[in-house]
């Protein structure tokens, strides 16, 4: 398995973990931090893996990112600083936000 090196993003439909479905814990690889939860999680059609809450909101950080002519939110583990991907706010579920994940979360 390829990781996605910092401020990367791995090509949709490509990640190792956007199609998986079994019950898990995603955790950042580099350090182990528990990020997302199998139930919170939904096939957003974009081929990245998307949440719509992060497991706890202190495990995760988030910044501007206004790179490729767009503003986004950039999303990091909070333990090790490690890019995760973006969250948007565009998502039907009960908060409304989407966490587009990169595989660099991985279940276990």
């Amino acid at each position: 398995m390829k990781y996605v090196s910092i401020k990367c993003t791995e090509q949709p439909f490509t990640g190792r973990y956007y199609d998986f479905n079994e019950d898990a814990n995603y955790k950042c690889v580099c350090c182990g931090n528990d990020l997302f939860r199998s139930d919170a999680k939904f096939d957003s059609g974009t081929g990245w893996s998307s949440f719509w809450t992060p497991i706890k909101d202190e495990n995760i950080k988030e910044q501007l990112d206004d790179s490729f002519f767009m503003r986004r939110i950039e999303v990091m583990c909070n333990k090790c600083g490690a890019r995760l991907g973006h969250v948007f706010n565009d998502s039907p579920k009960p908060t409304g936000l989407r966490y587009c994940i990169n595989s660099a979360s991985t279940p276990a």
